[in-house]
């Protein structure tokens, strides 16, 4: 056996690893793209559904804010929920990234993507 081999069996698992972490951050991206979060105010008034990527794709709003004097509460109320859907979105996002990497080893609360 030739001497200083030994390290690139370790350097084949971590080029696996590796591929893995990748097939697994594609699929987790595919699934963000699935997973759906809503925000609402003024207590279910508007409704923002988004992606859990940040993509908005719904906003419902009751019909009955449709005032003309209250035009800015209204806006007020779509920016509101909008802004709710989005933070679940990124809730969502750092939660379902922390369940595929807990099984990595990585130090606590690094970002991935890197």
């Amino acid at each position: 056996m030739i001497k200083g081999l030994g390290g690139f069996g370790d350097m084949a698992k971590m080029m696996k690893t590796a591929k893995d972490m990748q097939d697994k951050m594609a699929q987790v991206q595919e699934d963000l793209a699935r997973i759906t979060v809503t925000g609402e105010s003024g207590a279910g008034l508007v409704k923002a559904t988004c992606t859990a990527k940040g993509e908005l794709t719904a906003l419902e709003i009751d019909p009955s804010i449709f005032v003309p004097s209250e035009k800015e509460v209204v806006e007020d109320l779509i920016l509101a929920a909008i802004k709710e859907a989005q933070r679940a979105a990124e809730e969502r996002m750092q939660s379902e990234m922390a369940r595929m990497t807990e099984g990595l080893g990585l130090p606590p609360g690094m970002k991935l993507p890197f």
